[in-house]
């Protein structure tokens, strides 16, 4: 049996009285997309937040590529290639939209102070090289003419493309997304699925925060609902939206 990219064992997390995990059982495979979906609160964006080292779990496993990384920080687990997005996106304001992309890959050369002060030739190779990487990642989601600019020069929607463009820098095997259509209209929005399911079929296991449950219908192989917390029910994403119980607590009374 393939091991996942993603395991949670009996995953737990809370805030003073608030359970943002309850005992979470998820396993993230190769080539897969799943959505996780639920209401506002439920924990979703909590549960990336644990697996991606954000914050730390109370109890319970995570396990990357059969790794355990309960100890490990966000960036030894991007190192270990497990890779986001954000829904207030993080982008460096101060750097162009391009160097965001070069000092995203999983191992960067420049982040060591001794090959920046003893190999500057050999950095300089590994960014122009970096450099036609990060305009294929721009390519992919029509923001190549955005390279020389800022972030901050860019509507919400489009720096969510960039945001996307940053995290496929990492060219590990699994891929957090939360909310990647926020904001995106028009083109893009087609183009955007696309990109989710190349990377999918590359290898990547895929998972999706979004409340748009149209392109998550579309887009996921499966689906996993939350509420409170805890993982309530999975399957299709047709399934789950047709169930009475799950949809009266996505949506209330």
């Amino acid at each position: 049996m393939t091991q996942p990219v993603v395991r949670l064992d009996g995953l737990c997390k809370s805030f003073g009285g608030i359970v943002v995990a309850q005992d979470i059982h998820l396993a993230l495979e190769a080539g897969r997309i799943v959505g996780l979906i639920g209401p506002n609160g439920a924990g979703k964006t909590s549960l990336f937040n644990l697996i991606s080292g954000a914050v730390g779990a109370d109890a319970g496993a995570i396990y990357l590529n059969g790794r355990l990384v309960n100890r490990l920080p966000m960036h030894a687990r991007a190192r270990l290639g497990l890779s986001r997005t954000w829904q207030n996106i993080r982008l460096f304001p101060s750097l162009t939209v391009l160097d965001n992309l070069i000092v995203a890959p999983r191992l960067y050369a420049g982040e060591s102070i001794v090959k920046c002060l003893f190999a500057a030739g050999a950095l300089g190779r590994q960014r122009a090289t970096l450099a036609e990487r990060a305009m294929a990642q721009l390519a992919k989601v029509r923001m190549t003419h955005a390279a020389s600019r800022y972030p901050t020069e860019f509507s919400y929607g489009k720096q969510k493309l960039i945001s996307l463009a940053r995290a496929l820098m990492n060219d590990g095997n699994g891929l957090l997304l939360d909310e990647p259509i926020a904001g995106v209209e028009g083109p893009a929005y087609d183009s955007l699925m696309e990109v989710i399911r190349g990377e999918a079929a590359a290898g990547r296991a895929v998972c999706v925060v979004e409340h748009n449950v149209s392109f998550v219908k579309d887009l996921c192989d499966w689906a996993v609902f939350m509420f409170q917390g805890r993982i309530v029910r999975t399957g299709t994403v047709a399934d789950l939206v047709a169930s009475e119980e799950l949809t009266e607590l996505y949506f209330g009374r």
